[in-house]
């Protein structure tokens, strides 16, 4: 997952098809979205909402 300001953090899972990883990394993405949202609604002076969205690449591993 790459975030908006510049910050990224690698998933361990692993999945069978690339159809189920692009489907949980957009999953996240959405659920990233939410809570910022969530937490702009909150409390918006704290939290403003973000002009870019979180993005995700998808690694193939061979092994």
């Amino acid at each position: 997952m790459r975030y908006p300001d510049g910050s990224s953090e690698e998933q361990d899972e692993i999945f069978e098809t690339e159809q189920e990883a692009e489907n949980y990394g957009l999953e996240q993405c959405s659920n990233y979205s939410l809570g910022g949202e969530v937490l702009h609604m909150s409390n918006p002076g704290d939290y403003p909402l973000e002009d870019e969205d979180a993005d995700f690449e998808i690694v193939e591993i061979n092994g």
